[in-house]
């Protein structure tokens, strides 16, 4: 057993510098993730007790993404990516925690909290996949993200566990003569998440990152290699949504408290942390369809158990599917989407930016479509019926993204003849 850590731990520090410095920033990055994904949705359904609420604030948030990677772009004149991706990791921890303090009273100010929440980590996002594209190449990079992966699940294992035990008990313990409660739980993981932060900016520091030579980074016409990239990129937005706010709003409406969703994500985090990190470390680009057609079948079996049972049962196993999903998904998918930027840079010759800006434009009229379904259903038919069937419209249409991810493989393996050094028509 040390033999096969030593030996990991051998070849992971054969790779470059920045890659790395990549992983273990997105290592201690992720330890934040957690929180902003699933004990928001919990902390606003504590206040609220509307799911509405909760697809509300997503949609806000995900604007504020889009927002950022337009000032990205700009900034980038003046900054370097690596610093601008410092300056999100470190505003998306203090937006959590000015949310966490400032108490919020409606709709407004949730739409505010999000907009801003969303703005502070479009930064990380923006500059994370153009870090990673210019450090990776199409053999790596299953290596890099299952890695990266093996991380996201394992600490969604560690941290839900941790926080929703800790938020579960906070309100029985006294600091400095008062007794807290829950709230004052999530005060205080944010101030944490904070110093978490700031330990990711100084290992992000010692890597040796140049930007791209800097063109115009906005166009309305694209190849149609990246059209259909495009369309992937909604296709994955549309569900994308609801893996952050679905899990929350369901186990509190459904199961219990933080408690009980910090346990449930933990457990269905413990068998794909091992599985993502084997298939990131022995699969090759070949295999990326058949485990993003796993990851695919899997998250639309749990909207059917959810659909059918709603029940706590119905939740559990929905869980349990998207946390194995989500990774899985994101092992093919970044790879795929980086593979297909190598290929419409070197056909159209723009930047990497200008396709990355794209791709989260996309993403939001993904995101924005799966939200307004669920805000739809929600507010003409009722909240439950959108909790049991808006999961289910999404997930039966995600499945149409393996024979489009396909195709767009095909292309460039074929008919574009792609290779690491370019492409030839």
């Amino acid at each position: 057993m040390s033999k096969n850590v030593f030996s990991e731990y051998r070849f992971f520090r054969s790779q470059s510098l920045n890659i790395r410095t990549l992983l273990i920033t997105n290592m201690l990055y992720a330890l934040i993730l957690p929180i902003i994904e699933i004990f928001v949705g919990a902390y606003i359904m504590r206040n609220t007790g509307s799911p509405s609420y909760v697809a509300i604030y997503q949609l806000c948030m995900y604007a504020g993404v889009l927002a950022t990677s337009v000032l990205n772009g700009l900034m980038m004149k003046r900054f370097n990516a690596s610093s601008l991706y410092a300056f999100g990791i470190l505003l998306s921890a203090l937006a959590l925690m000015v949310m966490m303090f400032v108490s919020f009273t409606g709709i407004l100010e949730l739409g505010i909290s999000g907009f801003v929440l969303g703005a502070s980590t479009g930064f990380f996002w923006t500059n994370r996949y153009l870090l990673t594209l210019n450090s990776t190449n199409d053999e790596n990079r299953n290596y890099f993200f299952g890695l990266e992966s093996f991380f996201f699940s394992l600490w969604s294992i560690v941290v839900p566990l941790i926080v929703g035990t800790f938020l579960g008990s906070v309100s029985r313990l006294y600091f400095l003569g008062k007794m807290l409660d829950v709230n004052n739980g999530y005060q205080i993981i944010t101030v944490i998440s904070l110093l978490i932060a700031i330990i990711a900016c100084t290992v992000l520091s010692r890597g040796n990152f140049t930007n791209p030579v800097q063109k115009k980074f906005f166009y309305t016409r694209f190849h149609i290699l990246w059209k259909k990239l495009l369309t992937l990129a909604g296709l994955k937005g549309m569900v994308q949504g609801f893996l952050v706010t679905a899990p929350a709003i369901l186990v509190m409406r459904l199961v219990g408290d933080e408690g009980t969703l910090g346990l449930i994500q933990g457990i269905g985090g413990l068998l794909t942390a091992i599985l993502v990190y084997t298939l990131g470390r022995i699969a090759k680009p070949k295999h990326r369809m058949a485990i993003f057609g796993f990851g695919l079948l899997v998250f639309f079996l749990g909207t059917l158990f959810n659909a059918f049972l709603f029940s706590a049962m119905g939740v559990i196993v929905f869980v349990f599917c998207k946390v194995l999903f989500q990774p899985l998904h994101d092992l093919a998918y970044f790879p795929t989407m980086m593979k297909t930027i190598d290929s419409v840079k070197a056909i159209e010759q723009r930047s990497e930016y200008s396709y990355i800006l794209s791709h989260e434009i996309g993403l939001f009229f993904g995101r924005a479509f799966g939200m307004g379904l669920f805000i739809s259903l929600a507010y003409m038919v009722s909240e439950d019926f959108a909790l049991r069937y808006a999961l289910l419209i999404v997930g039966a249409i995600q499945l149409l993204s393996l024979p489009l991810a396909k195709n767009i493989i095909n292309d460039i393996d074929s008919k574009y003849n792609y290779s690491n050094e370019g492409i030839k028509e």
